[in-house]
This record gives C-alpha cells, sequence and structure tokens, in this order.
C-alpha cells in the first residue's frame, strides 16, 4: 500500500507544474483563449517590459546576493556565541511571518511618512512629509531591501543545517591552526562545503526574488511594476483576450529567470576561481570590521521586521495618527469593531484551507518517508531537485495555465483548485523540514519492537510518529504558514472567489486606510506565528514528564 505513495508524491510535485506549463504555452501561441490574436507580439510591445525585467532581475539578484552575504557573515563571525544565540531568537520568529505581512511593516517604516522618518522629523521640527520616493522607487530598491530582510533567515536555517554535514568545527579548527583568522578560515574551509548543502534553498530564493507578486505590489514601483505583477493583472483583467498575452508575459519572465539562473551558476565558477586564489595567496579579512558588519546587518534585518509588524499593530488601534508624531494621540477599538468581524471570518477560511492542506501533505510526507525506510528506497540528487521544482519555476510560468486549461476543460476556478495549488506549495516544505527527523529516528527501536511481535504498521503508529511528535508539529506549522501565505494561487485559482487573509490584505495595500491595514496584516501574523507557538508548547505540556520526547 505504501510503495505508491514516492510516485504519487512525485506526481504532486511535477504534475501540476508540467500540466501548467502546457496550459501557459497554449495560451501564448493563440489556442485555449478567444480572439487571442498574437499575444507575443502584445506582450513583447508593451512599453514597460524593458524597465519589467530589469527591475525583476535586478531585484532578484540584489535579495539573494545580500541575503547570502548577511548569512554567511553572521555564522562566520558568530556561530557558538551568545550574541549569535540571542540574534537566532529574534530571527526565528521571522521564517513563519507571511512574506506580504512582513511587507506591509516594512511599507508602514520607510514610507516617507512612515515610523523611520518620523523620529528625525520630530526632532527636526518638520511639519510635512519629505516628498523623496522611497517606496515603490522605480528601481525597485525598497522591493530588494524588504526580500532581505525576509530571506536571509531562511538561508541561515538552512546554513546552520547543513553545518553537521561539514563537520564545520574540525575544518575551522584546522584553518585557526594555520594562522587564519576566524572569518576568513570559515570562508576559506567550511562555507564551500555548506553551500555545495544549500544551493537549491539559494536558487530558490533567487527566483521568488524575481518571480513574487504580492510582495512586489507592496513594495516594488508601480509605473511600470515589475513583469510578474503585469502578468498577474493581465490575467485577472475583465478582457478575456489578455490572458493570453499573460501566457506570454509568463514565458518570458520563465525564460529570463533561466537565463538569470544560467547567470548565477556561471557566478558561482567564477568565485570558486577567485575564491582558489585567495585561499592559495594566504591572505585574510579585516576580521572586527566583518564581524561587526555581519552581526549590525542581521541585527538591523530582524529589528526593521519585527518593528514592521509592531506599526502594523500600533497602526490596528491608533486613533487620530498625525504626522510627525512618533506615536498616536490615543488608541482605540473603533478600527477593530469595524473591521474585524470581516477579517476574524476570513481567517477562519484561510485556516481551514490550510489545515487541510497541511494535512495532504503530511499524510503524503510520512507515508513517502515509511515506504523509503521499508522498501530501501535511496533518494538521489535528482530527486531533491524534484522535490524543489515548484519552487524553482516561476509561479507566473505556470499558475496561468492551471486556471486555463481546466477552464478549457470546464472545470472553472473552485476551493478544491485553490487546495489542489497549496498542496503543491507546503509539500516541498513539509518534507524538507520533517525528513530529517524521520530518517534520523533510532531504527533499533523498531526491530526491538519487531521482535516482540509488533507490526510495521504498529511500529509506526505506537512508536515512531508518537516519538516524533515535536518535529511532525514543527512540520504541520510550517506547512500551515506558507499555505497562510500562498497569494497568487489563491488569486487565480481561486478566480476572486476565494478570498484569504492575503489576498484581502494585498488588496487593502494599495488604500489608504492604514488602520485597516493593520488589522488584516496582523491578522495574517498571528494565524502564520500561533501554529508556531502551538508545536513548541503541545510537546511540553504532553511529555512534560518524558524530557527525552519534548523536542522529538
Amino acid at each position: 500500500m505504501l510503495r505508491p505513495l514516492p510516485l504519487l508524491t512525485a506526481g504532486v510535485l511535477a504534475g501540476p507544474v508540467a500540466f501548467g506549463l502546457l496550459g501557459t504555452v497554449l495560451p501564448a501561441f493563440g489556442m485555449l483563449v478567444p480572439d487571442a490574436g498574437t499575444p507575443w507580439a502584445a506582450a513583447l510591445d508593451w512599453p514597460g517590459l524593458p524597465r519589467a525585467l530589469g527591475v525583476a532581475v535586478l531585484s532578484g539578484l540584489l535579495s539573494t546576493a545580500g541575503a547570502l552575504l548577511i548569512a554567511t557573515l553572521i555564522l562566520a563571525g558568530w556561530h557558538g556565541t551568545g550574541a549569535f544565540a540571542w540574534l537566532e531568537r529574534a530571527l526565528s520568529p521571522l521564517l513563519a511571518v507571511p512574506h506580504a505581512a512582513a511587507a506591509l511593516g516594512l511599507a508602514f517604516l520607510v514610507a516617507p511618512s512612515g515610523w523611520i522618518v518620523r523620529v528625525p522629523a520630530t526632532l527636526l521640527g518638520w511639519e510635512r512629509a519629505p516628498d523623496l520616493l522611497i517606496l515603490n522607487d522605480p528601481w525597485g530598491l525598497s522591493l530588494a531591501a524588504g526580500l532581505v530582510a525576509k530571506e536571509m533567515p531562511f538561508l541561515l536555517l538552512m546554513m546552520l543545517a547543513a553545518l553537521p554535514q561539514v563537520q564545520s568545527h574540525r575544518r575551522l579548527r584546522v584553518a585557526r591552526s594555520l594562522g587564519q583568522g576566524r572569518i576568513a578560515g570559515w570562508l576559506k574551509a567550511v562555507f564551500p562545503g555548506v553551500y555545495a548543502q544549500v544551493r537549491l534553498p539559494v536558487l530558490v530564493v533567487l527566483v521568488f526574488g524575481m518571480t513574487n507578486v504580492d510582495v512586489a505590489m507592496i513594495l516594488g514601483p508601480n509605473t511600470p511594476p515589475t513583469l510578474a505583477v503585469q502578468v498577474t493583472r493581465w490575467m485577472t483583467s475583465p478582457d478575456l483576450s489578455l490572458r493570453a498575452v499573460a501566457a506570454a508575459g509568463g514565458l518570458i519572465l520563465l525564460f529570463a529567470t533561466l537565463g538569470v539562473l544560467a547567470l548565477w551558476m556561471l557566478g558561482e565558477r567564477i568565485v570558486a576561481r577567485a575564491g582558489l586564489v585567495w585561499v592559495r595567496a594566504g591572505r585574510g579579512l579585516p576580521e572586527r570590521l566583518s564581524r561587526g558588519a555581519g552581526f549590525l546587518l542581521a541585527a538591523a534585518s530582524s529589528l526593521m521586521v519585527l518593528a514592521g509588524l509592531a506599526a502594523l499593530a500600533i497602526w490596528s488601534v491608533a486613533a487620530r495618527w498625525s504626522f510627525p508624531d512618533p506615536m498616536p494621540e490615543a488608541l482605540t477599538g473603533r478600527s477593530w469593531a469595524r473591521f474585524g468581524p470581516d477579517m476574524l471570518a476570513v481567517a477562519g477560511d484561510t485556516m481551514a484551507l490550510a489545515v487541510l492542506a497541511t494535512l495532504l501533505s503530511l499524510a503524503l510526507v510520512v507515508g513517502c518517508l515509511e515506504a523509503e525506510h521499508r522498501f530501501g528506497f535511496a533518494p538521489s540528487q535528482r530527486a531533491l531537485w524534484l522535490l524543489y521544482l515548484p519552487l524553482l519555476v516561476p509561479q507566473v510560468a505556470f499558475l496561468p495555465g492551471l486556471q486555463l486549461l481546466p477552464l478549457a476543460l470546464g472545470f472553472g476556478p473552485s476551493w478544491p483548485l485553490v487546495l489542489a495549488g497549496h498542496v503543491v506549495f507546503v509539500l516541498p516544505y513539509v518534507f524538507l523540514s520533517l525528513a530529517g527527523p524521520f530518517r534520523a529516528w533510532d531504527a533499533r527501536i523498531a526491530r526491538v519492537a519487531a521482535g516482540m511481535g509488533a507490526s510495521r504498521d504498529r511500529v509506526l503508529w505506537r512508536l515512531r510518529l508518537p516519538m516524533l511528535a515535536g518535529p511532525l508539529l514543527t512540520a504541520a506549522a510550517i506547512g500551515l504558514a506558507v499555505s497562510v501565505g500562498q497569494y497568487l494561487p489563491t488569486l487565480l485559482l481561486g478566480g476572486g472567489r476565494v478570498t484569504t487573509l492575503v489576498t484581502e490584505a494585498v488588496a487593502l495595500a494599495s488604500g489608504g486606510d492604514r488602520r485597516a491595514v493593520g488589522i488584516w496584516g496582523l491578522g495574517q501574523t498571528l494565524a502564520a506565528l500561533l501554529p508556531f507557538a502551538l508545536a513548541l508548547a503541545v510537546p511540553a505540556l504532553a511529555f512534560r514528564n518524558r524530557r527525552g520526547m519534548r523536542h522529538g
């Protein structure tokens, strides 16, 4: 019964991507969409295309390089210290914060009338906000900065998980014994092995930086927007012929993404050769400057996101708050009374969708990992690429096809279609978070139980899964957070009929009611953070008398 599950899981990952790409290619060449005309010509003739592509490439490269640099510096300079433990605790909650909620909070900070400007404005006596295009700047620099702040904790977590696999302590000790400084020794001896382990997550960050929609709609430029945002506008336009143009635009972005991935891989080789020359030369780095820069950048990134969330919370209860006052004149619950009931109703729908998508993903992942254990399936590098496939292919390249092809077959946008789309993106994260603990479980326990007459199914349900309660709950919390943050699959596959916290928050971001944005953004943040709090609390309470099982 379990043997077909790895193939089924592979089909869940690859099938929608292939199906969606087919549904995108056909309209791009004038099929499936009536009165499509010449989609390629319309997409290529769009006046904003060069700038939109340039901003997408720039934001992707800057955000990926910035997040990787900060994560590397903080690990190289501070791993194993008390300061790193403090910073790790500050960064951990940021992993669960949805991208849209973090972007909304950052927008409240960096806007010309935002919190950052209000402090000097109060001291200097400014009565008006400065006329500066900080937010939604034409080159997407605020977009890149927001992505760095959000993606750096993710890459840091991936690198931390890779450290034991490369024997980082041994390598660093050898480098230090040869006279290298802490950071120079880490970069020369440890970083090559760590980067080999996290290369796929880095590429995922690069693709997301180029092709994200929700963050780009909040922090990115508007005239023109990024290409991913423009493709989304074409897809949601009342003019149905523009959906073929959207398909062509999605393929243009796909080709551009493949080109940037090739450029990044070429850059890897250039950096590797330059690094080899540096290693042979025996030169070091300015240790104090590098360590200080790494800590300050990582602390600034975490504080920016946390301060942004605080701004969301304050705006949600703010009465009159005029510029340049650093705090509102009074706090009130009127905004919650006005917008709270609708937000809570949508939050219930959001969590129902997230819970079902996570349960389906957990069932597939547990079945797949158990089949791997029972039948000796050895995961290959090709299987790892398959796992990352939905994250490496731009969403705007295959989600339009997942909307158009079922529509041509008589299946319109619906809640089940949205659920299927969420599973495609939730499943990889659940698998990645659960695979390590599942495979590391001591198999000797199963052999002892088998010697006492227990079947393999009984071992799974009565021993393995209860003992992995902590990792299972953590994987479920990650799945819920990923589902809560899915904007484009909900928008396109639901056809506007399925509303979630993220779709409502992004829709309100273009309006002027900061109190409503604060409530909806805060609701989305709490919907993602509460499952993590439960994932920590439940094992501690359930196994309070069994110390070894509290953390799985």
